[in-house]
């Protein structure tokens, strides 16, 4: 079977052997011991050797097999039934899968499918800090839901980078379409990952309420600091989807403004020129008798008082700042 990643059975936490799957039943009725089987996108064929082999439901099973599940936690008869979504970073580019989990009195078995790490060493990684608590398929998932929160956090990391990479874009009075659209985009990514985060501290809160039979009271509170880890994730992200607004909406009052202010200074000059365009537009009306026709001093007149009309506007003007 090629999705195998590993098929291994301990006992106190401790790594006894690898196996096949036809030598799974004898391993889980020796007392204290538990077998961890890790897949990788089995086929349906494979599944069903599995819902054999550990008496797993058919449903559950079904939705092992077709992923893009919500997460969720459900509750069988012999087992617990968890869907994780996985992110990690490829190329600066978070992409995510699923992880689904069967957790029972004397086995885990995971399900990777899409861009997820493989957990082989999560066990030992989980061992290292928590001397003393029951090793059993309890802790198991406990180190699996740890390093799947621990995987969010880089990818936290990386976004706030491309928010600081777009950040003096922002503030430009100018319009650019590049600027908002990396903005709407990373939004979207937020609000993705949010969505992937979010219901991994609510299975978290579960596990501690409730499935005793599964989870040891020792155990409930690395839960719980799960739980938190993921709460200020979120926190973190709720923050950042909160200013990626905040700054879409600076950036589009600042272009109002702008726009505002090239309106003004076009208002502004259109008054200046309408004081030339009504006085000199008199002299087109070719009315016979108009005095200043014959008045030697007509002309001069004329445009003094046009030239004293558009600085005595242009200064009013310049005072209001509308030029």
């Amino acid at each position: 079977m090629t999705s195998i990643v590993n098929s291994v059975a301990y006992r106190d936490g401790q790594r006894l052997d690898d196996m096949a799957v036809d030598e799974i039943g004898a391993f889980i009725q020796q007392a204290g011991t538990f077998v961890w089987l890790g897949l990788h996108e089995p086929d349906e064929v494979q599944l069903r050797r599995i819902q054999q082999a550990f008496g797993l439901h058919e449903l559950a099973i079904e939705d092992a097999h077709h992923a893009h599940q919500r997460p969720k936690i459900e509750a069988y008869s012999n087992s617990l039934f968890i869907v994780l979504k996985t992110v990690q970073l490829d190329k600066g580019q978070a992409v995510y899968g699923e992880t689904h989990l069967f957790v029972g009195p004397n086995f885990l078995v995971s399900v990777r499918h899409g861009a997820s790490s493989s957990y082989e060493h999560v066990l030992q990684r989980g061992d290292e800090g928590t001397k003393g608590l029951p090793k059993g398929p309890g802790f198991a998932l406990y180190a699996v839901l740890d390093f799947v929160a621990d995987n969010y956090q880089p990818v936290v990391a990386q976004f706030e980078k491309d928010f600081d990479a777009i950040e003096a874009d922002i503030f430009n009075d100018q319009f650019d379409r590049l600027v908002i659209e990396r903005l709407y985009t990373l939004k979207r990514h937020l609000l993705e990952l949010r969505n992937a985060a979010l219901p991994l501290a609510e299975i978290s809160s579960e596990l501690m309420r409730l499935h005793e039979d599964l989870i040891p009271k020792e155990l409930r509170a690395y839960f719980r600091d799960i739980q938190d880890h993921v709460s200020r994730l979120v926190g973190l992200i709720d923050g950042m989807r909160d200013m990626l607004t905040t700054a879409m909406q600076v950036n589009l009052a600042l272009v109002a403004n702008n726009q505002n202010e090239v309106v003004k200074r076009l208002a502004g000059w259109g008054a200046i020129l309408a004081i030339p365009t009504v006085i000199f537009s008199l002299y087109g009306m070719n009315f016979e008798w108009m005095p200043e026709l014959k008045w030697k001093a007509g002309y001069p007149s004329a445009v003094a008082l046009t030239v004293l009309g558009c600085v005595l506007v242009y200064r009013r003007l310049r005072k209001a700042g509308w030029v």
